[in-house]
């Protein structure tokens, strides 16, 4: 009985060099929240806007410490959990949409911000 070789595939997913990119993903992801949660801030304490989220809205309007404590340990214990199953198509797919969102957020800050500086 002789074995038939079953066909390769043409690349490798989950190589060092994906995993260095999708970490650096993972970063920017936990930096464009930090962004997110200052900026939200900046405009709460300004009176120009409201948390959007219902269940951080008590504390973005009442303690900034522990809103920003409670939204950057949040997001960075989900993002580290999705890089712990980084191998699985999912969880890469989930920290793609996680940066996607959270870079939306990003231009909607930049584009209220000039919208305050032009006006």
């Amino acid at each position: 009985m002789t074995e038939t070789a079953l066909p390769q595939p043409r690349f490798t997913i989950g190589t060092a060099e994906h995993f260095r990119w999708l970490d650096g993903i993972v970063r920017s992801v936990i930096v464009l929240n930090l962004l997110d949660a200052i900026f939200t801030l900046a405009w709460i304490q300004a009176d120009l806007a409201e948390e959007g989220n219902v269940l951080m809205r008590d504390l973005a309007h009442g303690d900034a410490l522990t809103f920003m404590l409670a939204k950057l340990t949040v997001v960075s214990l989900g993002i580290y959990m999705l890089w712990r199953r980084r191998s699985r198509p999912l969880a890469v797919v989930s920290v793609f949409v996680a940066f996607l969102l959270y870079y939306v957020v990003l231009l909607y800050h930049l584009e209220f911000s000039s919208i305050l500086l032009l006006s």
